[in-house]
């Protein structure tokens, strides 16, 4: 308990008429004193009685809006105090941020129940700077009397934890053809077939099987409950190769092909990790390999580090034409000039598409880590499909004898700046994309799947959808 400078005024009143008491034998004085006293005193005894009351039967909630949030966005704290009863007292209550909390400043969250009152309630609005894990502090109490002779601070009440999380994407989205993958991608079970890394058959359900085994989007389809099986590798090597070249860097800011990519990348390191099997980490920029690591079991941490530390690197992307277009254009040459004479048998070239690409970052990526590795080999690459021919063999290449592929690609139709302010020419774009996954996805021990934002994948398939319906109508 404090004492106010009223009450310091009023006891020095007090003594001013003691000493003038004594001074001037006034016993008359001495009683003045002495009263002021007495009613200092009472009025002590009442704020002690009042504020034991108050605190005793007192109520207070204090909880943000949210349990998780992402660095950078407001997010609403709400404080809420009843009383069983009125109190005497004036009552202030600020709401316990942490010192990353910005935004409101200390008056701003606080709540006041006047005299009299029984209930009061505020919401402030926090902004989370700083990721991490965070205990609110308990709510500040100042209770002061009535007459403004005592004041009384404390801390009293509820300390909710709250996990700010870094900025990166939302609302993943990792599927075929629009469809969610609805097993966990990368969870596995030894000793069975179960959720893991190779999609298998489809087969009907039978009683016994768990719930989270059933494929619902085939069971929508054929209107019998169906399960998916999962091949499972119990030993293996992993490998991942990350693409972080320009194209990567498509996407608003926090929410890139390549901040989608890490997503994934992220969970997988934690499938592996279940099952303390050797990893290997290759990062690939537009100048060839950046990072790499050795398989190695049981440092997962380390290529989590690398995977979050990852941006795209600034280089130009590769225009080099596919052989396709270069017979295309070889066709179209009239060789009347000695410059398209000069140039019609290089067009022409019948030499394999692997031996031009072979300075390619991935394709040379994946042939340098194979060289590195031994075993079942699994590898998984996180890219888009900007380079789909070189995508193609590099994918080729790593299932040679009897390795398995996983491709995580990133959609370009749902990146690009302003791509989807035409929906009709996004849907054509992802059409075109759909078609390839499916093309890698026929290869043997290869599963493909996209990887993007939800929202912006659903707004896209509504478009065709929408396309689709006056044309059944005709």
């Amino acid at each position: 308990m404090q004492v106010t400078r009223r009450y310091w005024t009023i006891a020095g009143t007090g003594l001013l008429l003691a000493v003038l008491a004594v001074a001037f034998a006034r016993p008359s004085l001495l009683v003045g004193a002495a009263s002021i006293g007495a009613w200092l005193l009472g009025r002590q005894y009442l704020f002690v009685r009042a504020l034991s009351a108050t605190t005793d039967t007192m109520t207070v909630e204090q909880f943000p809006a949210q349990e998780r949030v992402v660095a950078g966005t407001e997010t609403p704290v709400t404080l809420a105090a009843s009383l069983a009863r009125p109190a005497p007292l004036a009552i202030n209550i600020e709401i316990g941020l942490p010192v990353s909390a910005t935004g409101t400043d200390a008056e701003g969250r606080t709540l006041t129940i006047a005299p009299g009152d029984e209930r009061a309630d505020t919401t402030v609005t926090a902004t989370w700077a700083v990721a991490g894990s965070y205990d609110l502090p308990q709510p500040t109490f100042t209770l002061e009397d009535a007459d403004g002779l005592f004041v009384e601070q404390l801390s009293r009440g509820p300390t909710p934890s709250i996990v700010v999380e870094p900025e990166g994407p939302r609302n993943v989205h990792v599927g075929e053809g629009g469809e969610q993958l609805m097993a966990a991608y990368g969870r596995r079970q030894s000793g069975r077939q179960d959720t893991g890394l190779d999609p298998g058959e489809l087969r009907e359900y039978v009683p016994g099987d768990t719930a989270d085994r059933i494929d619902w989007n085939a069971t929508a389809r054929l209107n019998e409950p169906h399960v998916r099986e999962y091949e499972v590798e119990t030993n293996r090597t992993t490998a991942f190769l990350v693409d972080h070249r320009t194209t990567m860097a498509d996407g608003p800011t926090g929410e890139t092909k390549l901040d989608y990519a890490r997503e994934v990348a992220l969970t997988f390191v934690d499938s592996v990790a279940g099952f303390d099997e050797p990893l290997g980490y290759y990062a690939v920029g537009d100048g060839g390999i950046t990072d790499r690591r050795p398989p190695t079991a049981g440092r997962y941490d380390d290529v989590k580090r690398r995977l979050r530390a990852l941006d795209p690197t600034a280089g130009s992307a590769d225009d080099r034409d596919e052989p396709a277009t270069l017979r295309h254009t070889a066709r179209g040459l009239t060789g009347r000039s000695d410059f398209e004479q000069t140039l019609a048998p290089y067009l022409e070239s019948t030499a394999t598409y692997v031996e031009r690409i072979a300075g390619d970052p991935l394709f040379e990526t994946a042939r340098t880590s194979r060289s590195e590795l031994s075993g079942t080999l699994w590898t998984v690459i996180f890219t888009d499909d900007s380079n789909r021919a070189e995508l193609r063999e590099t994918v080729k290449l790593a299932r040679r004898g009897d390795g398995h592929v996983l491709v995580f690609l990133t959609p370009t139709a749902l990146f690009e700046p302003g791509g989807l302010a035409d929906l009709e020419d996004a849907y054509e774009r992802y059409r075109r994309f759909e078609s390839f996954r499916r093309d890698l996805a026929r290869l043997r021990r290869v599963s493909a799947f996209e990887v993007g934002p939800r929202d912006r994948l659903d707004a896209v398939l509504a478009s065709g959808s929408q396309r689709s319906r006056p044309a059944n109508a005709r």
